[in-house]
Order: C-alpha cells, then structure tokens, then sequence
C-alpha cells in the first residue's frame, strides 16, 4: 500500500477533476497531497523583457511553456520546442514533496523511495527511468497489462463513477475526441480554452522576442473556435506523436 500519493495542481484542470479529487480523498486508504508551483495560465500568458538580445535590449517575449503547434512562413507546421510544463508544474513539485515527505538528504544515491505512476499498459512508451538515484519507478497498470478500457471497466463492475481526464483544458496534447467531449459536455471550459487561444497568440504577435512564427493550440493551425473536430483535415498530414514526449505525470 502506498504512504500517499501526490497530485500537482496546475491550476488549469476542469472542474470535474477537482470535484473527482474532492471525493477520491474520501476512498483512498492514504492522504493525497495536493501541491502547486501556482498558475499555469497566468505563467504562459506572463510576459518577460530580455535586457539583451539580438533583436535589441528591451524586448519583450512569451516563455513555451506549452506544446504549441507552429506555422511556418513556408506553410509546414511543426511543434514549437521548448515546452516546459509538465517539467516545472508537475515533475518538480513532486519530486520536492516527496523529497520532503521521505527525508531525502542531500546526495543521497541509496534507494527508499519507490514511485508508482499510473501509465497504463497501451502508453507504455511513456515508461521512463527516474532521473534521481534514491527512487525507483513502478507501473502497476503495466504489470498488471490494464488499459485505460480495463480501467474503466474495472471502475464499473465495482459500481464506482467514471473519472474525468486529468488535463489543462487547453492542453495541446488533446486529439480531436477529446476536444469534441470537451466542447460537447463542458462548453465552459472549452470557451476558456477558445480565449485562452486567442490571448495566446495575440500575445506572441504582440512581443517580438519570442516565438517568431504563427502558434495555435489545435494541429488544423487554425483558431480553436474554427475547428471542425469531426472533418477537419487542414494541415492533418503531420500527427505529431506528443503521447511520446509526455512524461505521464499529469494523472491517472
């Protein structure tokens, strides 16, 4: 049985996971930890001044913090690079608390610290090695060759509600479903997502020091509230495999 579970709060999930984490604390057999390196949002939307760049001192700019897509000048659309995300607001903040929790000292190379992370058995590919020598890695999904179907299966025959996904809702990293459940059953956050999008690229039109090429949220590189989810194939050629990059670190 695990001594607690930690869950990084970006600021930035949907209503229903935090409803669902309200009554998952309720069930478990061990605390869950809620910790935040604070607003996500408000970090991405952040703008910054370099005191010295090739462009001349004093611009202005917007840090990658999330996996945007971009459109080059040449009309080729690539991921923009330098995303930060689930490195600062999630990977760092637990580690730091479980470095506090489990009095990990400095240097320590002995392992006492055994991490369970819920990648399930069809996202193997985002299986990584822990990055500090005190921890090791467990996938007990894995082991046990569950799939999301499985889990949500298992979640059923044990009479007990279907749980939301755990993600930004202006995350990227959505497919096409997943944009689509979002308009369709929380059109709430799925209009914050659309002004997300359009202050997002505003801003980086507006400060010239950072990403020099057009961004959007959704691959079609078209503004989100334009996007047919069901039929649109604008620029569809390229699938960027982002399941690869993710680290599996923003929840079950």
């Amino acid at each position: 049985m695990p001594d607690f579970a930690v869950f990084a709060d970006t600021q930035a999930e949907p209503a229903s996971v935090y409803k669902w984490l309200d009554w998952l604390e309720t069930q478990l057999p061990f605390p869950v930890i809620r910790v935040s390196k604070g607003s996500l949002t408000e970090e991405t939307l952040k703008v910054r001044t370099k005191q010295k760049s090739k462009y001349g001192d004093g611009i202005t700019y917007l840090r990658t913090n999330i996996p945007v897509y971009g459109l080059m000048p040449s009309g080729d659309v690539k991921p923009a690079l330098g995303r930060s995300c689930t490195a600062d607001f999630k990977v760092a903040p637990i580690l730091k608390e479980i470095r506090k929790r489990c009095e990990i000292t400095h240097g320590q190379k002995e392992i006492t610290v055994t991490q369970w992370i819920g990648i399930s058995y069809d996202e193997m590919q985002r299986m990584k090695l822990p990055s500090n020598p005190w921890t090791q890695h467990r996938w007990p999904l894995i082991e046990k060759r569950m799939t999301r179907a499985h889990c949500l299966e298992w979640m059923k025959a044990k009479g007990l509600p279907e749980p939301p996904r755990s993600a930004c809702y202006y995350c990227p990293f959505h497919d096409d479903n997943e944009w689509r459940r979002l308009k369709r059953d929380d059109p709430e956050h799925f209009n914050k997502a659309v002004q997300f999008d359009k202050e997002y690229r505003r801003s980086q039109n507006e400060n010239p020091g950072g990403l020099r090429i057009e961004v959007y949220l959704h691959k079609s590189c078209k503004p989100l509230d334009q996007v047919d989810f069901d039929y649109d194939k604008t620029c569809g050629q390229i699938d960027f495999d982002f399941n690869s990059e993710c680290d599996g670190m923003c929840g079950l």
